[in-house]
């Protein structure tokens, strides 16, 4: 129960601690005195470090006894123990407390758990859960201190998982936790960490509790090494990376930055990179410092074990001589503080070890424990590799001696914690009692995985992580089918759980699988520990009894413990991958540059030479050149050296050569328009985030990566786009200098370029900058990774500029990230939304092509189909000579970077090609096949065209210095063979441009008709035709593009170590390619390829065959035998060569000679070449094509962009012009010739490592290449082992969310401390990210997104007005007299009431509408009807699109930085916050009361009166008639709108120019909602519920009469200030919801005579007219004031008068007072206006226009009128209903319709008016008489408008006859005398129309209708409504 040995008083140390207590209280201040015990056993100033819980070195002889104390009494049997049985009912899960509450470290690690004052967290091992900790709180007087001393007995401890306190004895305690332990319970045994929280917050492992004498010293540690927990993984799953720590702050001034950064950096090491650092050269690692000085205070103490002692070991290490280096010294890490970038973890395969910055190859950073293990000398030179040992499950010995032979990673022992932790995502659903994989099924499961790897495969560890869990879920079938009912299950079903393996049987097992692979894994069980079975391992290998073997697996599994075990690479080639995967690219290039420098490639050169059998190439190469010097006129050069002269008839001359030029395909367009419809989607979001509104124009800078030749392509597309010119940005004379500011190249001096432009973006917040970051994986390093002396400058640029808060913070800049590989940047910790992502479409969809393009895409996919069987030729493919060879070398010379070995092979290959080619036929075998064929088509290409186009060949070489090397050998090699003329060799590097020989400087300029004499070529596209081997190197491809004359693309010597999704691709990525599809359709099926035909099986010759599609199967179906090129050994041949160039590598002998000569068949070649051409041609060409797609592919092949840029001042960047068209026969000739031509019509042959083409072919379970599983970029991790597999089906959108879901940045990757709890806040809102396969035109599209989003901006500045002419112009009296002058500014009163009013409507929008007559008009019917076309009447009105002028009225997309505050959107401003008050007044005429709700916001409220104490609603503040000021408009202005509330122009803060006035929206009771959500800061004035469906009528009739009511209360409120009411303002505004701009007509009257004057309309403000009128002089006089509407037709007799007398629509000003007792209509629909004119001018009060102002309208789609819709009541169908059944007969079985009564009559009469009046059809002369009303009956029928009013004005009717009379709702006014005032035609009609039946017969009485007219039952009709929706009734009758 306690301590057997710690706790007893020592009595000298009591009596001290005891009088210091005594003497310190009595000293101090403080009147508590110290604790006497508390000081004896805690000394609480030290500080527990977490780095070390090792033992003081002085106590270390006392240690090694009780070690072997306890070493004997563990050998005796335990003494059994039945634990108390478990209270009934409670939890008894392993990790869980009793109460059910889970005690795991990994699920509570996060939370906060309460700690008492005193105790400590400490981690208890269950034996049940050996990889879990239980977190407990334990008193801390209970624990011992570093020295393993002083604990207290017994025990004190708290249960932090359901909180319950007191448990005094540690057997207790055990129960409640459920330890279920066999043996009696023990504090020492099980409490084993102390928990200490890391700097997020986090519970982690800390150090060891140091119980005196336990076990934990044997297996853990040892005084002569560093503590295992120095770098201690933490327990949870693979997350650790996301959850590290931001760098600590330095508290040590003194120590170096770099130091400082260094640990920081450590720090970040995710879990699958941590090793432990023992020493840091002799001294502590910074890391230890560094968390020294910066532990909190609060932790307990520790003090660090001597780590540096380098003293004998203990004494049971028997050996150890003082001459050997100390362990030690041994493991000693050199990290390199000046590279902690490199500490990277690529996690993609157990070749992606964590890059440790290791300098050489001295790695071995796992700590281990127990007894070391020596690595045996020589161990390199015996084996001829390093053998990788992989750290497995339980503890790792020592390593002493050669460790530098050895290489130790953690990544599988990472695996296996990771996997461990899977069932951690299923505890969501309750699944608690699934258990995770057994360390024992993991250990069996590997090595399955490794017993069926091949002999030439490198195990990954994603296909290992996807074996544990796919084998974790079959065993859990039967409980995650119970959680996960709807997720589909991609494994098999299995049958029931499967039986848990033990760790007796495990080595059975193992030994089991591994019996069947021919010894390749084998497997060594120790009893004891892991050291025994290591050094077995080491003695096997020493012995060469592992030849065969490349997997060593040692287990060390005894019943009573966990099991140990790890895993040894000792196959060589998979030992060498391995080892050479940990190096980082940088170091990688460290390491190959010191062997070349050093010198030790040397061997493999003299090697090289020994091969030969006439001794040195070199020596070869001299002889043959001394043989040939003299005539060099061989037939290689000759063709090439004659300048290509032109044939008369034209037909020497290739016609095909064409270079691209920017032309956009469908492809592009399509995505530039998805590009601008996000911008859109961000503009239009309520984020308010981006304000399209307010930009005038775009400007734009691309980022580069920092290659010349990317810089120089993209200066060439953007100079060939015209963009700059289209945007405005630039002048028409353009130079090279002006396009140069517009693409910015990342390195040293981007940061001025950039600089300007953020001063740009500062200095113009109307333009709209978008930062285009093109290639944009390129350098995601995080600008605080890359501070560092050593590191190039440019990493870490591209965070320190795009993401500098700047860019971040400006509204006017949008960022577009463009790669091919998004990966990188779609990690959890993203800065760009999911939403924000635009992926390329792909062309096809349920087999229908989306886009018509005529050429077809040849990518990653379409390469990788091609490999599939059915497929004719494989376009992807591996060198297996070429692979043998290098693996061959590779055992030869083992400390050789495989770098250099396979680039000195393939420049050796290349060498010996070019000399088998050049006639030196005996260097055939010194080659593969496959380069063989390159060289051949290479060197013959240029003479098959007779202007010497040929082909190119891409040579990847990455390592920049290698790449020097091979450019220097092969251009030797070229210029011995004299072959300087046929093709040329260039070096590639990314920070240089291009450099080629004068000679083909000049060809070039010849094929592109250049005249420019200093032209070089920049971009690789401009080398098209060139035959060149183009050795490309630098580590990763930075975007160049290649030509279309591209036929090999060689990557053999691509990295093939690091193995990343994006690195894969990337390198693929150069082959991609655009084929014509006229040539290539979609698959490339082989048709009629008989497997009996082994020529055509085994044919390697693509050059001589093209890919047979669908569109060209001729030369496979013709029946003559299809002759192979000698390019090429026969397959018998080839395949005997290449084994003896193996042999001679495997044994070291001379090889033997040539199987054969082949020289025949290359003296032949040239024929054979011309006889196939003269067959194949024809019939490929002539007979199979029809004639049509002939012609098309002359003219494909000779169209060509016409940029005609002849003078070199027009461009500085090449462009050619075609030449005229050849004869159809010219065009055969050379498309059978020409190779470059053929080149251009079938994609590139890549030539792969086999390591790669192996994971490239391969598939997954689901049906992906295995290149997709792998980890995506080296700067991410995965953010657990428990993933799910990407499936086949996912579409980019569904991949992004697998990364954004399974990935995590590392600490060096810039998105790392993008991190927020609220999620949504990491999303930057403008930046977006276009992702395309590589070389499809994504400059193309974002240059093209550029133009259009250019284009709408202008539009959005523009809108559409209605632009129509004055109808009924030629019906207007002319009359001579004007009776204002011209230039008159207000109409004088007097003057203007002898004006006549116009009757005649003149607003073109009632164009369709009955003409009103009056006296004065003299109507020629012919005119009418001529006039009025019947089909022109419904088409769409005319409009024309204007530019917003400053003074425009907007709707509520706009929101600038003015018109924020008004509009109430502004973050700054508090939210406007809105009241409703109730509004009520009375109204005779309705009979009731009427009460309106106004919702009125804050900031609004001075414009009204409230009652005081109960803050009620009394008025709206009005003016006085004379108050004069600049500053506001007297007249309040009422806007009625309906279903516009996104599109209504009510934003009137410009038109008013920022003027004080008051605006009021009339909305519908229904949509007040919506309309106070985007108007937050408007008054709104709410109709009553009854008007939901009414038309504007009713807001205007409620307009009026709210304003006279207010005008009342006003006078009386302010007659009690002394007012006159007369002086009140009575004038309001009513204006439409489309008036957008306003103009004024400036006329000027200087000329000679009066009746001279000229005019101009310029834009004014809102502000400005209405001030203008409301100054008019006697204004109150005035009834209606209105103005024109715009018309770009204007002429000047419509303005020569300024002010009429006539109809004002859609902005008018109302003068309640004088318009008292004249109302509008509250029934009406359409009309309203006009109606309301007529009876204001009856009622005898005048109506002003003023015609030097008029109002634009713009057309709005949606809302207003349009959003009455008719359909039928009964059923929901959408079926329309025809005008002519709006009516019915009176109790009929029609269908009743939903729609008001009155819309019903005035649509029905508008259409349908002429069954009523027969007569009055086109009767113009003879109109209806129409009382006290307007109705539009349409156009064909004209109206006469009386009133009955006393006292009203009438036109004269006496010498009118009228054909119809129409009484509409007549009131008691109209009598029948009245009516026999008129005279009517016989047979006129008459409609009386009154609101019910009974009416309309008191009607037909009182007015004694039945006197003059004559009515039928059958003519009683009423509207189509339901009686509940109270009908119109009508009836008709005839004139007697």
């Amino acid at each position: 129960m306690g301590n057997s040995y710690a706790g007893q008083l020592k009595t000298t140390r009591f009596e001290e601690v005891l009088h210091n207590s005594i003497e310190a209280s009595l000293r101090s201040n403080n009147l508590v005195p110290r604790p006497i015990f508390s000081q004896l056993y805690l000394e609480a100033e030290q500080q527990l470090s977490s780095l070390e819980a090792g033992s003081r070195a002085d106590n270390e002889e006392e240690e090694e006894e009780e070690d072997e104390e306890e070493g004997s009494e563990s050998s005796s049997p335990p003494v059994s123990y039945q634990m108390k049985p478990p209270p009934e009912g409670c939890c008894t899960t392993d990790g869980f407390c009793q109460a059910g509450k889970d005690l795991r470290l990994v699920s509570i690690s996060n939370e906060h758990i309460e700690v008492p004052s005193g105790f400590l967290l400490v981690g208890a091992k269950s034996p049940n859960l050996p990889d879990h900790l239980l977190v407990c709180a334990v008193d801390k007087r209970f624990l011992p201190d570093d020295n393993g001393r002083n604990a207290l007995l017994g025990f004190s401890g708290n249960c932090v998982g359901c909180g319950k306190k007191g448990f005094c004895y540690f057997t207790e305690f055990s129960n409640h936790i459920n330890l279920k332990l066999t043996t009696q319970p023990k504090k020492q045994k099980h409490l084993k960490y102390y928990l200490v929280r890391n700097a997020q917050g986090a519970l982690t492992k800390g150090s060891v509790i140091c119980w005196k004498g336990a076990e934990f010293r044997g297996r853990q540690s040892s005084t002569s090494t560093c503590s295992s927990t120095l770098f201690q993984l933490p327990e949870s799953s693979g997350l650790s990376g996301s959850t590290s720590s931001e760098p600590l702050p330095p508290a040590n001034p003194s120590a170096p930055a770099g130091t400082q950064q260094t640990a920081a950096a450590i720090d970040h090491i995710p879990s699958t990179a941590a090793f432990s650092s023992a020493v840091y050269n002799g001294k502590e690692s910074p890391k230890q410092q560094l968390m020294k000085n910066n532990l909190p205070a609060l932790t307990r103490p520790s003090v660090l074990g001597t780590l540096t002692n380098s003293g004998p070991p203990k004494k049971r290490h028997k050996g150890w001589s003082p001459e050997s280096p100390s362990s030690t010294e041994t493991w000693n890490l050199q990290l390199n503080p000046q590279a902690p970038n490199r500490i990277k973890n690529d996690g993609g395969s157990l070749s992606s070890l964590p890059h440790s910055a290791l300098v050489g190859p001295a790695s071995s950073p796992m700590v281990g424990s127990g007894e070391p293990v020596s690595v045996p000398d020589n161990l390199l030179k015996i084996c001829k590799a390093k053998p990788v040992i992989f750290k497995g499950h339980g503890n790792f010995p020592y390593l002493c001696g050669n460790i530098n032979d050895v290489i130790v990673s953690p990544l599988l022992y990472t695996c296996y914690r990771n996997s461990q932790s899977l069932s951690r995502a299923y505890e969501q659903y309750g699944a608690s009692t699934i258990q995770p994989i057994s360390e024992e099924m993991q250990l069996l499961l590997t090595v399955y995985y490794l017993v069926q790897l091949a002999a030439d495969q490198v195990p990954l560890i994603e296909d290992l992580e996807q074996i544990f869990m796919r084998s974790w879920r079959e065993s859990h079938l039967s409980e995650i089918r119970q959680y996960q009912q709807a997720v589909p299950q991609p494994f098999p079903q299995v049958p029931s759980q499967i039986t848990p393996v033990t760790s007796a049987q495990l080595p059975w097992l193992a030994g089991l699988a591994a019996s069947s692979c021919n010894d390749s894994v084998h497997i060594i069980e120790c009893s004891y520990s892991l050291a025994e079975g290591l050094s077995e391992m080491f003695k096997l290998l020493i012995e060469g009894k592992l030849i065969k073997t490349n997997y060593v697996v040692i287990i060390c599994a005894s019943r009573n413990r966990a099991i140990d075990s790890c895993i040894v690479i000792t196959g060589k080639y998979q030992a060498r991958v391995l080892s050479e995967s940990m190096l980082s690219p940088s170091d990688y290039q460290k390491e190959v540059n010191y062997q070349l420098v050093t010198g030790k490639v040397e061997t493999l050169g003299s090697f090289f030479s020994t091969l030969c059998p006439e001794g040195d190439i070199d020596l070869l190469l001299e002889k043959f050149y001394q043989e040939n010097q003299g005539h060099i006129s061989s037939s290689l050069s000759a063709s090439v050296n004659k300048p290509t002269a032109v044939n008369g008839a034209g037909t020497a001359v290739c016609t095909s050569y064409e270079i691209e030029r920017h032309q956009i395909r469908p492809f592009q367009l399509a995505v530039a328009q998805k590009l601008l419809s996000h911008i859109c989607s961000i503009a239009d979001s309520s984020t308010q985030n981006l304000d399209l509104g307010s930009f005038e124009k775009i400007d734009f800078l691309i980022c580069v990566p920092p290659s010349e030749v990317t810089y120089q392509q993209t200066l060439f597309h953007l100079w060939h786009s015209g963009i700059l010119l289209e945007l405005g940005l630039e002048k028409e004379h353009l130079t090279k200098q002006r396009v140069e500011q517009y693409v910015m190249k990342l390195d040293a001096e981007a940061q001025i370029k950039f600089k300007v432009f953020l001063q740009n973006s500062m200095q113009n917040p109307h333009t709209l900058f978008v930062l285009i970051h093109d290639h944009a994986h390129w350098d995601l390093m995080s600008a605080m990774h890359s501070l560092y002396p050593q590191t190039e400058l440019s990493t870490g640029l591209v965070d320190r500029l795009l993401n500098c808060r700047e860019v971040k913070e400006a509204p006017n800049i949008v960022t577009l990230h463009v790669t091919s590989f998004p990966y990188a940047l779609q990690t959890q910790h993203t800065h760009i939304s999911p939403y924000n992502e635009i992926h390329w479409p792909s062309s096809y969809s349920n087999g229908v092509n989306l886009y018509h393009e005529n050429k077809k895409y040849f990518g990653l996919s379409e390469f990788i189909e091609s490999t599939l069987s059915g497929h004719s030729i494989p376009l992807l493919r591996y060198d297996s000579s070429f692979e043998a060879m290098v693996m061959a070398l590779g055992k030869r010379f083992p400390r050789l970077h495989s770098a250099v070995i396979r680039t000195f092979v393939l420049i050796q290959h290349y060498s010996a090609a070019m000399m088998a080619v050049c006639g030196l036929s005996q260097m055939k075998n010194y080659t593969s096949v496959e380069t063989l064929e390159i060289t051949q088509n290479l060197i013959n290409s240029s003479r098959q065209c007779p202007s010497g186009h040929g082909l190119m060949v891409v040579l990847r070489i990455p390592c920049v210095p290698l790449a020097a090397v091979a450019y220097e050998r092969l251009y030797s090699v070229r210029e011995r063979l004299a072959l300087e003329d046929n093709f040329e060799i260039i070096l590639g590097n990314p920070n240089s441009g291009i450099t080629i020989g004068k000679h083909f400087v000049e060809q070039l300029k010849i094929w592109q008709k250049i005249e420019d004499v200093d032209w070089r070529p920049q971009t690789y596209l401009e080398l098209e035709g060139l035959p060149c081997i183009l050795i490309f190197s630098g580590m990763d491809p930075q975007g160049e593009s290649l030509p279309r004359s591209l036929r090999y693309c060689d990557l053999r010597l691509i990295n093939s170590s690091s193995l990343v999704r994006t690195t894969l691709e990337q390198e693929l990525g150069l082959a991609a390619y655009f084929v014509s599809s006229e040539i290539q359709t979609e698959k490339a099926v082989v048709n009629d390829v008989l497997e009996s035909d082994p020529e055509k099986l085994s044919s390697t010759d693509n050059e001589d065959e093209e890919i047979v599609t669908e569109g060209s199967t001729s030369e496979k179906r013709s029946p003559m035998k299809r002759e192979r090129s000698c390019s090429h050994d026969s397959a018998s041949s080839s395949s005997l060569s290449s084994k003896a160039s193996i042999t001679a590598f495997c044994t070291e002998s001379s090889p033997p000679q040539a199987q054969g000569s082949n020289t025949e068949e290359t003296t032949n070649n040239c024929e054979r070449q011309k006889q196939k051409i003269d067959k194949g041609a024809q019939t490929t060409i002539s007979k199979h094509l029809p004639p049509v797609t002939e012609q098309l592919d002359m003219k494909q092949n000779v169209k060509s962009a016409q940029v005609s840029i002849t003078s070199s001042s027009s461009s500085p960047f090449s462009s050619s012009s075609s030449s005229s068209a050849p004869t159809h026969n010219s065009f055969i000739l050379q498309t059978s010739q020409c190779s470059m031509t053929k080149a251009s019509k079938q994609p590139p042959i890549v030539f792969l490592p086999k390591l790669v083409y192996d994971i490239i072919t391969s598939t997954d379970s689901n049906g992906l290449p295995k290149s997709s599983s792998l980890l995506p970029y080296h700067s991410v991790m995965w953010a657990s082992s428990f993933r799910p597999l990407m499936s086949k089906m996912m579409t980019c959108t569904e991949q992004s969310l697998y990364y954004r879901q399974w990935t995590v940045p590392k600490p060096i990757h810039m998105d790392y401390n993008n991190r927020n709890e609220g999620r949504m806040d990491t999303f930057h809102p403008r930046r977006l990210l276009l992702s395309g396969p590589p070389q499809i035109g994504k400059t193309g599209a974002y240059l093209q997104f550029l133009s259009i989003l250019s284009r709408m901006l202008i539009r959005l500045t523009e809108v559409d007005v209605y632009d129509e002419e004055e109808i009924n112009i030629n019906i207007k009296e002319e009359s001579d007299r004007y009776y204002h002058q011209p230039g008159d500014m207000w109409p004088d009163l007097e003057t203007f009431k002898k004006i006549p009013f116009d009757y005649t409507i003149h607003d073109p929008k009632y164009e369709d509408a009955s003409l009103i007559c009056s006296k004065l008009q003299t109507i020629n019917s012919e005119d009418r009807s001529m006039s009025r076309r019947q089909e022109d009447m419904y088409t769409c009105r005319q409009t024309t699109r204007m530019r917003l002028s400053k003074y425009a009225a907007y709707n509520t997309y706009h929101h600038c930085e003015q018109c924020h505050q008004y509009m109430g959107f502004n973050p700054r401003y508090q939210i406007y916050e809105s009241t409703l008050h109730a509004f009520a007044f009375s109204y005779s005429m309705l009979g009731e009361e009427i009460q309106l709700h106004f919702i009125i916001p804050k900031s609004k409220e001075h414009h009204f009166v409230f009652s005081q104490p109960g803050r009620q609603l009394e008025s709206m503040r009005l003016p006085l008639v004379t108050d004069k000021s600049e500053d506001y408009i007297k007249s309040p202005t009422f806007t009625p709108t309906t279903g516009r509330h996104e599109h209504g122009l009510f934003n009137l803060y410009h038109a008013m120019d920022g003027a004080s006035h008051l605006h009021v929206l009339v909305v519908k009771e229904y949509e007040m909602a919506i309309y106070k959500k985007y108007w937050p800061n408007h008054i709104m004035l709410v109709l009553p519920s009854i008007f939901n469906s009414a038309g504007v009528g009713a807001a205007h009739f409620l307009i009026k009469e709210l304003s006279y009511h207010n005008l009342e209360l006003e006078r009386n409120r302010q007659e009690e200030l002394g007012i006159k009411p007369q002086d009140i303002w009575p004038f309001i505004v009513i204006s439409d919801d489309s008036c957008v701009m306003w103009n004024a007509v400036e006329v000027d009257c200087s000329g000679d005579r009066k009746s001279d004057y000229t005019w101009t309309e310029r834009n004014v403000s809102l502000k400005q007219i209405l001030q203008h009128i409301e100054a008019t002089p006697n204004v109150t006089h005035y009834a209606l004031i209105g103005m024109r509407k715009w018309s770009s037709k204007t002429n000047s007799a419509e303005i020569k008068e300024p002010f009429s007398c006539c109809h004002v629509h859609d902005f008018i000003m109302l003068n309640v007072d004088l318009t008292q007792n004249v109302q509008y209509n509250q029934n009406r629909f359409t009309c309203d206006d006009v109606d309301f004119n007529l009876r204001v001018h009856s009622a005898g009060l005048l109506i002003c226009r003023f015609n030097h102002f008029n109002v634009m309208k713009k057309q709005i789609a949606v809302g207003g009128q349009r959003s009455f819709h008719i359909k039928s009541k009964v059923s929901d169908t959408s079926v329309s209903i025809s005008p002519a059944q709006y009516i019915c007969a009176p109790d009929s079985k029609h269908t009743f319709l939903a729609a008001p009564a009155q819309l019903l009559l005035e649509k029905y009469l508008q259409y349908h008016s002429h069954r009523f009046f027969p007569l009055s059809l086109k009767n113009y002369s003879h109109p209806v008489l129409s009382v006290d009303c307007y109705l539009n009956l349409g156009p064909q029928i004209a109206v006469c408008y009386v009133s009955s009013r006393p006292h009203s004005l009438n036109i004269s009717s006496s010498g009118l006859t009228f054909s119809g009379l129409l009484l509409y709702l007549c009131d008691s006014f109209v009598v029948a005398s009245f009516l026999k005032k008129f005279h009517f035609l016989k047979g006129a009609t008459l409609c009386v129309i009154c609101q019910d039946r009974n009416s309309l017969r008191q009607t037909v009485v009182r007015l004694e209708l039945e006197d003059e007219w004559q009515f039928r039952l059958r003519d009683e009709f009423q509207t189509a409504n339901a009686k509940e929706d109270r009908p119109l009734f009508f009836l008709t009758g005839r004139h007697i």
